[in-house]
């Protein structure tokens, strides 16, 4: 989840209840270049952890250079993205683009393992696509050459973000007798009801949430307190989703500063107010705003306008995958 799994947005979904945390991915290129913006994303906080920085790329040498990098700024795990399906990432053989060459991301995995000291986890997809799914050889031998974890986001490459997830390649994946690593299950997990079923039906050692998490950090309380109370607790209340949003917006401004703050919390107004109606009035001036003054001015307008009704609405969490063990990105 480019620049949206930064930490102030990690703070959040740890506070609510997330109980392991990925950086946003984080190019090996820019890490051996040392890139400004690619050294940025090496930040985490004691509050995060645990935490996994996450890495891509399509080069063997970047790769293993910059899993030195990442060393050096101590996360509990370090994990390989082989899931992007995003065009530019794709062309360099890096996220899913090495998909299509099952060889080379077991050999660039082995390499990374070897060169690290950190345990090693990789994220990745079903497939290129519907004619090549291989995911439960791949885990297999990704498990042989020394990964400690992987998880599966249940798409094909081609399937991009659209259809459904196929939760039953998890299942598939499982009942590999030969493999022993823990596998999490990521795609379509949007409430504690899908998230039961990942375990129960398909038999995940844990759930990765990302999408459905923007916005809507609560998602990973939801899903504890049903797991321990086969219940829903009460949805997140007005204050409360205030409090969640201008957190987030003074966390992005002390980490990244007044100006690119601002402007990269423009995204995430819409997902915390999903679902109230009449939103669009504030939305539309929030997302224009260069002031944080004004912007706090038109939240606690907002407050206002929706506390006189808060007992008509009904504030549901938008179905939209930050990292869940149970045992709670995704």
């Amino acid at each position: 989840m480019e620049d949206v799994s930064d930490p102030p947005f990690r703070h959040l979904c740890k506070k609510y209840g997330a109980d392991m945390l990925y950086t946003e991915f984080i190019s090996a290129d820019g890490l051996i270049r040392d890139a400004d913006k690619s050294m940025k994303k090496l930040d985490i906080f004691d509050d995060e952890r645990p935490v996994g920085i996450q890495i891509f790329g399509g080069d063997e040498e970047a790769m293993v250079r910059s899993a030195a990098i990442v060393e050096e700024a101590r996360p509990e795990v370090l994990d390989i993205n082989y899931g992007c399906p995003v065009k530019n990432v794709v062309c360099r053989n890096a996220g899913s683009g090495i998909l299509r060459d099952i060889d080379k991301m077991v050999s660039l995995t082995a390499a990374i393992v070897k060169g690290t000291r950190l345990p090693v986890t990789v994220k990745t997809r079903l497939g290129w696509d519907d004619n090549s799914i291989r995911i439960v050889e791949v885990a297999e031998r990704l498990q042989d050459v020394g990964i400690q974890a992987i998880s599966i986001h249940c798409r094909t490459k081609h399937q991009m973000y659209t259809g459904h997830a196929r939760w039953e390649w998890i299942e598939k994946v499982k009942n590999n007798p030969r493999l022993k690593i823990p596998v999490f299950g990521n795609g379509d997990i949007n409430s504690p009801e899908r998230a039961l079923d990942m375990f129960t039906k398909y038999g995940a050692d844990g759930v990765m949430i990302g999408r459905a998490s923007i916005g809507h950090p609560f998602i990973f309380r939801e899903i504890k307190h049903y797991f321990e109370t086969g219940t829903h607790p009460a949805p997140p209340t007005l204050a409360e989703r205030l409090d969640a949003c201008k957190t987030h917006l003074l966390r992005s401004i002390e980490w990244k500063g007044e100006k690119l703050g601002i402007l990269e919390m423009r995204r995430h107004y819409g997902p915390y107010f999903a679902g109230f109606p009449n939103v669009k009035q504030f939305r539309s001036r929030l997302v224009v705003s260069e002031q944080v003054s004004d912007i706090m001015t038109i939240l606690e307008e907002l407050e206002a306008y929706y506390s006189l009704e808060e007992n008509q609405i009904s504030f549901n969490a938008p179905a939209s995958g930050t990292f869940s063990y149970s045992g709670l990105d995704g």
